[in-house]
């Protein structure tokens, strides 16, 4: 137990190294610093925009449709007096996103009830997701000018009637089910809280995944390059006890990594999705979610931890085998490769696909994948599906046990230090 325990911690100092601590600082400082800057971006760019309006008209409609508009929360910048091109150099030259203009004509072809036509001129100035909001500025605009402009028109001619009510006649009372639960709500409103609850668990995971499964394989192919892997093999202490240092040390270093990485990739969405959480409290979507009984328990986070601890089980011994097989620490980064593949395919088409809708044969292709199953947890767990959750952990602890057994045959012979797998080089014959 006490060599065992020494070679731990021989594997933990040789995986800590200062440039480790380094990067995981310099990370959560980024990842914070990114959150801040892009939460100040969307708060402007969902807060009170600014707008310059051109009245050719003058008329008391085109009046009334411009204090619709601040009333509408936007910003008014009158352009009265100028033409249409010192108007748009002005508001080119100004913090505007566009230019309205009414022209002449406008007031009388809302009294004889005839469609008005107006000109907006956007202004891109950039073409980052913020800076290209231009568009939505302009749809609002309009949005806001109709809804202004139909309620005066039937106020004027139904004036004992809400306008309101005689647009939308028909009113919708949303109802969500979930199995045997049922809530008044948006089922949008409900996937996206969902959506934004489970956004961490993929992306934790691939960081635990990859990072540890490289420190590994780098680990491994390092040894063999530096001949020290021959010399902890004559070391009296049992091969498979090696293997479980090197994956335990790989393990524990990764799951703090992935800690840090966590906290700072929470202030990088959070500085994003803060204005759209506050949006859905208001909505009253927290209760919904308890209604129809879409939260985590303690057991369900246990469940969770579960997985996500059998899936950087089943990448370390994996990321074992592939630095065994890895000739030189430089052929040992590209080991990495199929190991990336196996965490990035299930991960993107489980943001997209329906495992219950996919063709079959491509449903057992990604329910082969171990990986796969930790992105399914979160979802299993809502809808109830705890046989999938048994067998995906049940299959995922049958694999591990089966590499652990694969990579302790190798460690139990010479293959270790003669194993190679090479990639695009040729054997020479001797001269």
């Amino acid at each position: 137990m006490k060599r065992f325990t020494n070679l731990l911690k021989k594997e933990i100092k040789e995986l800590v190294t200062k440039q480790l601590v380094i990067s995981l600082a310099f990370t959560v400082i980024l990842f914070n610093f990114i959150g801040q800057v892009s939460k100040k971006e969307v708060q402007k760019a969902t807060g009170i925009q600014t707008i310059s309006a051109l009245d050719q008209d003058g008329s008391p409609a085109s009046q009334a449709l411009i204090k619709g508009l601040e009333s509408a929360r936007f910003k008014i910048l009158d352009q009265s007096g100028k033409t249409k091109d010192e108007a748009i150099e002005t508001a080119k030259a100004g913090e505007s996103k566009l230019l309205l203009v009414i022209p002449e004509g406008f007031g009388e072809s809302l009294t004889e009830l005839k469609p008005s036509e107006i000109e907006t001129y956007s202004f891109m100035r950039s073409f980052s997701l913020i800076g290209a909001r231009g568009q939505i500025v302009v749809q609002s605009v309009i949005s806001a000018l109709n809804e202004a402009l139909s309620n005066n028109f039937l106020s004027e001619k139904l004036p004992e009637h809400d306008p309101a009510s005689l647009k939308r006649p028909i009113k919708s009372k949303d109802f969500v089910v979930v199995q045997d639960m049922m809530a008044e709500g948006s089922a949008n409103m409900v996937a996206g809280m969902i959506s934004q609850q489970s956004l961490l668990i993929p992306v934790v995971l691939m960081m635990i995944v990859i990072y540890s499964s490289q420190m590994v394989i780098s680990a491994v192919a390092m040894e063999k390059q530096n001949k020290t892997l021959e010399t902890l093999l004559t070391v009296p202490i049992r091969r498979t006890s090696i293997i479980t240092a090197k994956m335990l040390a790989a393990g524990l270093v990764g799951l703090i990594s992935a800690g840090v990485y966590m906290f700072a990739f929470r202030g990088f969405i959070g500085g994003i999705g803060e204005e759209a959480a506050q949006a859905g409290a208001q909505a009253g979507a927290p209760a919904i979610m308890q209604k129809l009984g879409l939260t985590f328990s303690a057991s369900g986070y246990a469940i969770l931890g579960l997985s996500i601890f059998l899936a950087i089980l089943v990448a370390l011994a994996l990321a074992m085998i592939l630095g065994v097989l890895a000739e030189d620490f430089r052929s040992a980064q590209t080991m990495i490769m199929p190991l990336m593949f196996m965490v990035m395919i299930p991960y993107f088409i489980s943001l997209f696909a329906d495992m219950n809708t996919i063709a079959l044969p491509l449903k057992i292709f990604i329910l082969a994948i171990p990986f796969t199953h930790p992105f399914l947890v979160s979802q299993n767990l809502y809808l109830g599906n705890y046989g999938m959750i048994v067998a995906g952990l049940a299959y995922m602890l049958v694999v591990f046990v089966a590499l652990v057994i694969f990579a302790a045959r190798i460690f139990s012979t010479d293959k270790i230090l003669t194993m190679k797998l090479r990639f695009g080089k040729k054997k020479t014959a001797a001269a």
